[in-house]
């Protein structure tokens, strides 16, 4: 049965009895097995927590997960997943307005790092989790780690916040460098110091040397003293092939669960170019203390 077909007869009420073994105190996350769920059923849980964790043993049916942890209103969120490795037996959908349902994470590696999603005003959290057919659900288990926080800059264009979900590993054109400098959790005028990669995780670390922190929505990085230099770690896909080089940069990007992650990392002559030139014009989405 399709994803969607499931999700109407949900909507229609033709729900399985809600899922209640496998919480923990204080509803963070919720560990429990397909084993026990009617064929066809959609299990219901509800966790109140703004981070915690699922762990899916032998995937059957389907989950419907409601996601509390911050309270509804006008401001829009950014929800992350992060799922463990390997991640097996079930598709992770994001439950999106009018029924419709967006691909977070599938079976196999999966991007480094998780998958984000935004969520707008009023729009309703949750996550629908559904088992992929096997023969043998046996040593199946679909796990992941989940992160939800308030969008920090909602009044910005919609491609700002685009820019701040997935990012793809190719070079930000000027009026991205702009946006992102706008937008992310952190704006850091450094060096690279150097680049180690991590093939299972298909990772890469970025070793930088930080001068100067022009902004940072999260406590991710320290600079000690006026004049001070400070270490930081920065990851990014290992797909991007990030290699170390001469120069200066500014690197900007998002936190998630506790890690920095890479956006834009353009050299900081280049990006004050842009900036000026924007600035100039009129067309700057916000100030950037360059000085």
């Amino acid at each position: 049965m399709r994803p969607q077909a499931l999700l109407c007869a949900l909507c229609c009420g033709v729900l399985a009895a809600a899922v209640r073994a496998g919480y923990s105190e204080n509803r963070c996350g919720w560990r429990g097995s397909g084993l026990t769920q009617e064929p066809g059923s959609v299990g219901q849980l509800a966790l109140a927590c703004a981070e915690g964790s699922i762990e899916w043993l032998y995937p059957a049916g389907a989950l419907r997960v409601a996601l509390g942890g911050l309270e509804p209103g006008a401001r829009p969120c950014v929800t992350c997943l992060r799922p463990a490795r390997p991640f097996a037996g079930a598709q992770v959908f994001a439950e999106r307005a009018g029924g419709d349902l967006e691909l977070l994470l599938a079976e196999g590696p999966g991007p480094a790092g998780g998958r984000c999603v935004r969520w707008g005003p009023g729009e309703r959290r949750a996550l629908f989790l559904q088992a992929t057919p096997h023969r043998d659900i046996s040593r199946r288990v679909a796990a992941f780690r989940f992160e939800l926080r308030e969008d920090s800059r909602p009044e910005l264009p919609p491609k700002a916040h685009e820019l701040g979900v997935d990012g793809a590993c190719r070079p930000c054109s000027d009026a991205e460098q702009l946006l992102v400098a706008c937008t992310s959790d952190f704006v850091i005028h450094g060096t690279i110091h150097g680049v180690t990669h991590n093939t299972e995780l298909q990772e890469s670390v970025i070793t930088v040397v930080a001068t100067r922190v022009l902004r940072q929505t999260l406590p991710l990085f320290q600079v000690e003293g006026s004049g001070g230099q400070g270490q930081a770690s920065i990851r990014t896909p290992l797909r991007c092939g990030v290699h170390s080089g001469p120069g200066t940069f500014l690197f900007m990007g998002w936190g998630r669960f506790g890690e920095a992650w890479l956006g834009c990392a353009p050299r900081f002559q280049e990006f004050s170019r842009a900036y000026v030139a924007a600035h100039a014009a009129h067309l700057h989405p916000c100030e950037v203390a360059l000085d």
